[in-house]
């Protein structure tokens, strides 16, 4: 049973119940078993609320994206070069899985301006540029929120810290010319994309990093130039493909690594009064538990930092 929603509390947005799921193609060996996200959804509902994710409308993603390139898509007028950079054939329930991952991330960034945390389950889909797709990525969810916050007034300076395990290049290259969003992304130096585009700062570590190396890198490179900018909005990419056994990712960290530098982030968030979206991005654990260790950790996290003694909840 979900638990009840008490005012201000934190709330998970999820598109992973949408009968897209069920519709979309077999995952590759990559991707966690279907069962996964079961016991995923499963344990975050022992957490908080979980909400079905709206639909991103077209215009959102025309925020970022290419009117002819979204129009080619929908229509499903895609070539097998743009499905092999996508990683799997266009089907109608890739774009609808796009829309809701997308919808879910702009709905956690409503929460995060009248709560000061939001929570998407999903999305960090940071390989969509302009007009390409790629990297698992049809829409860049965290670019087109950004966006919308910027073109509201809702937020002078964006950060979009980044720390899956590869770079985010589509970001990277969507707000290459936009001086009020910084984009930090930390990653593996030998890692996916080959052709990386140039973040604000980019941070690019080695295999076999580990934890201690690796969070010495956020508190020695980045947090000096998430200070100097100032942001007054985060988006938080908390990448598990950094953890040790993941099929695409070197880094190593251990889930105690893992947990400290969402401990980091989030801590960081609450003291500031940072608002704050979390999205999962990446995870392709060999071990299906252990990613969902990492997965829930990271709202545990989010949970601890953000909650008061007294049971009042840190607003943004």
């Amino acid at each position: 049973m979900t638990p009840p929603l008490p005012p201000g509390w934190p709330r998970a947005w999820t598109a992973f119940r949408r009968a897209a799921y069920a519709a979309s193609p077999p995952p590759r060996r990559q991707f966690p078993p279907r069962e996964f996200l079961d016991h995923l959804l499963t344990g975050a509902a022992e957490r908080l609320p979980l909400l079905d994710a709206p639909p991103l409308a077209w215009a959102d993603a025309e925020r970022v994206h290419a009117p002819a390139y979204l129009a080619r898509w929908r229509r499903g007028e895609v070539t097998r070069e743009e499905e092999r950079a996508l990683g799997f054939p266009w089907t109608p329930a890739v774009v609808e899985r796009g829309l809701g991952s997308s919808g879910a991330t702009l709905a956690a960034t409503h929460d995060a301006l009248v709560h000061g945390l939001g929570i998407n389950l999903g999305g960090g889909t940071h390989h969509a540029s302009r007009d390409r797709a790629e990297g698992f990525s049809f829409l860049n969810d965290v670019a087109i929120s950004a966006r919308w916050l910027l073109d509201g007034g809702h937020a002078r300076r964006v950060l979009v810290l980044d720390l899956d395990v590869h770079q985010g290049n589509g970001t990277a290259a969507l707000f290459a010319d936009e001086p009020r969003v910084l984009t930090v992304s930390v990653h593996g130096a030998n890692n996916y994309p080959f052709r990386k585009a140039t973040s604000d700062l980019d941070v690019p570590l080695p295999d076999d990093t580990g934890d201690a190396a690796y969070l010495a890198a956020l508190d020695e490179r980045v947090a000096p130039a998430v200070a100097a900018f100032r942001p007054d909005f985060a988006f938080y990419l908390a990448g598990a493909d950094v953890l040790e056994g993941d099929q695409l990712g070197k880094l190593a960290l251990t889930l105690e690594g893992v947990r400290e530098r969402d401990d980091r982030v989030f801590r960081w968030a609450a003291r500031t009064r940072m608002p704050l979206v979390t999205v999962m991005a990446g995870g392709y654990n060999r071990d299906p538990e252990r990613l969902i260790a990492a997965r829930l950790g990271t709202l545990d996290a989010a949970l601890a930092a953000f909650q008061l003694p007294g049971g009042a909840i840190m607003l943004g």
